[in-house]
């Protein structure tokens, strides 16, 4: 196995979505579940 440089180390790039990307992609499904829900089962106030 090769050890690499500090140089080297630097370059590697990480692939992938971010954290934030991820967290606003299942807040904007969450929101978007929660408004077909209430279009779909309306429930009345208390």
């Amino acid at each position: 196995m090769k050890q690499l440089k500090n140089e080297e180390l630097q370059k590697i790039e990480g692939g992938g979505i971010g954290f934030t990307t991820g967290l606003i992609i299942t807040a904007g499904v969450a929101f978007l579940i929660g408004v077909i829900d209430g279009f779909v089962r309306p429930l009345p106030c208390r």
